[in-house]
């Protein structure tokens, strides 16, 4: 045969397979499919669930551990590894354990593991402000646990479905070291395999799961950093589901009868974080400033296609504690070139903004980058890679920063506390580096309210306080979404954007 001949042949072959495979999500035998594969844009940075509070990681972790406690997609707290709890006193809480449940490692749960996990969850710098109110745990007779809080803490129950208090086997911890956060051992509806760094993370399903099984036998996440690559992975076939849809790509899922694409409101809030601690992000004036100039309706409308809503504050609407009676900054550079001028920066200054390589995310900084430089301010756009991103804003190192945070409790102490709380700066979420005496009042006074009205008006006031002091400037809450292939049934988009994965099964 021609050489040349024969190349051509094997191009055109290949072609046609892609063509093929690249109209309407391509065939898939789904008699022998067993593996769903998940996109998200970052791997996860580690599978300790109190060694870190990213959102790539909880979504993988989610699948391997379970919490006491559930909060469901419909906002509904129900038994986990928990299946009662009672709250004997305002400082005292007893929690029956599930018995029969086993980790991946055929051991059985104990109410150990489970007092092993809340004193390690109080030791961690990562999270340990999750619990912070708790002030020891006790076995007691029956398969119990007796949590002693060293003062009344309402959002206990929501807090004890957060991700990071995930149960752990002490055994298995104490085993593995360091290296725990590679060798992760839940209860969970899926078992840990393999991690290749920067690639993939293999689970299999736990055929000894105490609830109703995994509907696969494997799960896979990819990393797919380019919003666009992970669509185009949808449209081939290689993807089953894919999260995080770049807004330019909705229109295109939406229209192929073979791909679905479903979008829901999410707990989170995006937002262009000033560092507080560094000049001029330190002067209120700059910081208000910054929030007349920012135009957030045109990024809304020019990067996410519409597919968010004005932050008005902090708090997506439907999390408990959220107010919409306050009045939000509106765009006005005029104003913000008066504020300048009056602390001292008639003609603007010299500034950056750090931002993990989100293309989404790269696109707003380089919005505002234009925008800014309309009221005198000249920005340089840095970028990250996910993992040393999170490490630089912890350590402070950034002067704006582009970031969301997630109510994922759906509460508004975990949405408030975590990233404004002057005792969290840094890892612990408060990256701003804020500082507000009566802010940490309010919101400490509320998470000790036991009326749900006293709690809304405390959390009201210390949203009001953020609005004027402006550590940052809130820009939406996006929707939180996916594509999926048609023939993937029973899965559902959590508010909170750690999406369960278990009930997930393929049909034609």
């Amino acid at each position: 045969m021609n050489i040349k001949k024969g190349a051509s042949l094997l191009i055109l072959v290949l072609s046609l397979a892609l063509a093929l495979t690249a109209c309407g999500g391509g065939e898939t035998n789904l008699e022998s499919k067993e593996d769903l594969i998940v996109a998200q844009g970052a791997d996860a940075t580690t599978l300790d669930p109190q060694a870190g509070n990213d959102q790539p990681s909880a979504r993988v972790m989610r699948q391997i551990y379970d919490t006491l406690v559930v909060l469901t997609e419909d906002m509904e707290l129900e038994p986990g590894l928990a299946e009662s709890w009672e709250q004997i006193d305002d400082l005292t809480w007893e929690f029956k354990i599930r018995e029969g449940v086993k980790f991946h490692n055929g051991d059985e749960l104990t109410p150990e593991d489970v007092k092993f996990t809340i004193e390690r969850h109080m030791e961690s710098p990562t999270v340990s402000h999750i619990l912070e109110l708790v002030k020891s745990v006790e076995v007691i007779e029956d398969n119990k646990i007796i949590m002693n809080l060293d003062e009344p803490f309402a959002a206990i129950i929501a807090h004890l479905s957060h991700g990071s208090t995930g149960i752990l086997n002490q055994k298995s911890v104490e085993e593995a070291g360091e290296d725990y956060g590679q060798r992760p051992m839940g209860t969970g509806p899926f078992k840990f395999v393999n991690w290749t760094t920067g690639d993939s993370i293999e689970l299999e399903r736990n055929d000894e799961y105490f609830g109703e099984e995994a509907k696969v036998k494997y799960l896979t996440f990819k990393n797919v950093t380019e919003g666009t690559s992970r669509t185009l992975g949808i449209e081939t076939g290689e993807i089953d589901i894919s999260y995080d849809i770049d807004p330019i790509d909705i229109k295109k899922l939406s229209e192929d009868e073979n791909l679905v694409y479903i979008s829901e409101p999410s707990f989170s809030v995006d937002y262009l974080g000033l560092n507080n601690l560094k000049e001029p992000f330190n002067d209120i004036r700059v910081r208000q400033a910054l929030n007349y100039a920012v135009n957030v309706e045109e990024i809304i409308e020019a990067v996410v296609e519409g597919d968010g809503e004005v932050a008005l504050t902090p708090l997506q609407k439907d999390v408990f504690g959220a107010t919409t009676d306050v009045k939000r900054y509106e765009y006005n550079p005029e104003k913000a070139k008066e504020l300048l001028a009056e602390a001292g920066y008639p003609d603007g200054f010299e500034t950056s903004i750090m931002t993990n390589d989100s293309g989404v995310r790269v696109r707003i900084a380089e919005l505002i980058q234009g925008q800014l430089k309309a009221i005198g301010i000249d920005t340089r756009v840095q970028t990250l890679e996910w993992g040393a991103y999170l490490d630089a804003t912890a350590r402070g190192e950034h002067e704006m920063f582009m970031l969301g945070w997630s109510a994922n409790t759906g509460d508004a102490d975990y949405g408030l506390s975590s990233p404004y709380l002057s005792e969290n700066h840094g890892e612990a979420g408060n990256r701003t580096f804020y500082s507000n005496e009566e802010f940490d009042r309010l919101v400490k006074a509320a998470s000790k309210e036991s009326d749900p009205e006293t709690r809304k008006e405390l959390y009201k006031e210390a949203q009001q306080i953020l609005l004027e002091d402006s550590p940052n400037v809130l820009l939406f809450h996006k929707m939180v979404n996916a594509g999926t292939q048609k023939y993937i049934k029973g899965f559902r988009v959590h508010p909170a954007g750690s999406h369960v994965l278990k009930n997930v099964y393929f049909e034609e």
